[in-house]
């Protein structure tokens, strides 16, 4: 059994956990309940319905949030002569071919995006290993293999914020929609905006409800039930 401390269990009795809550109301009740010395991150948390067996109910996918994630984003380009001078513009923080592999494979991975055009892919397929568990190879399904004309505005909304969702072995979705000093109508519309995206890649095969469940909470804080209704009712106002 989870043991919290004493400031976990007194703001957690100021959440009830009978209730479910609008989303509105509820990004405020998080705001007053997260109390850590730091700027925590805010997370949806979804309980799918699909079943996470079936590789055509795999759901994966970015969303450009429409107020960002509130934090610096270094992204790196694999590119060769085709599209480097681009990235470089753009000002992707990080660009290379060889010499980046290597530094990867030597252990730096000190990024929170990659991107990679289709040309240097097959080289950095060793990569797997090392950047795929923390998220970071590259590949289609995320976006995130881009032609050389487009890296501009993939590392324009890379550094905008954008957020990446996939369910895990549980069919859980775990994403970040911002930070607790964000205003709450700013985390509602980044939230509307990735409750938006992740419903349009709804799987096909899907029976019954597609949400079974969804929660918000902070880094450091306790979990709010949204109305799921509501929640999927949302609109972004950006």
């Amino acid at each position: 059994m989870v043991k919290h401390s004493r400031r976990y269990g007194a703001v957690a009795e100021k959440v009830d956990a009978e209730k479910t809550y609008e989303p509105k109301e509820a990004m405020e009740l998080l705001k007053e309940v997260s109390t850590a010395k730091f700027d925590e991150t805010v997370e949806l948390h979804i309980r799918t319905n699909v079943d996470p067996r079936h590789s055509d109910q795999q759901i994966r996918g970015v969303c450009s949030l429409p107020h960002g994630l509130g934090k610096t984003i270094r992204v790196v380009v694999f590119a060769g002569a085709e599209g480097a001078e681009e990235a470089r513009a753009a000002g992707a923080d990080f660009v290379g071919e060889d010499d980046l592999i290597e530094r990867i494979e030597g252990g730096w991975a000190d990024f929170e995006v990659g991107l990679a055009t289709p040309q240097v892919m097959p080289k950095i397929g060793k990569l797997g290993r090392i950047l795929g568990r923390r998220g970071l190879m590259p590949n289609p399904r995320s976006g995130t293999m881009v032609q050389p004309q487009d890296l501009p505005r993939a590392i324009q909304e890379a550094k905008g914020g954008r957020t990446e969702y996939r369910t895990d072995r549980t069919a859980i979705i775990h994403s970040a929609v911002g930070k607790v000093s964000f205003e709450s109508d700013k985390l509602v519309d980044n939230l509307a905006a990735l409750t938006d995206a992740i419903i349009k890649d709804k799987p096909e095969g899907v029976k019954g409800p597609f949400f079974r469940s969804a929660y918000l909470t902070s880094t450091m804080g306790p979990s709010v039930q949204l109305d799921l209704q509501a929640l999927q009712s949302l609109e972004s106002q950006a």
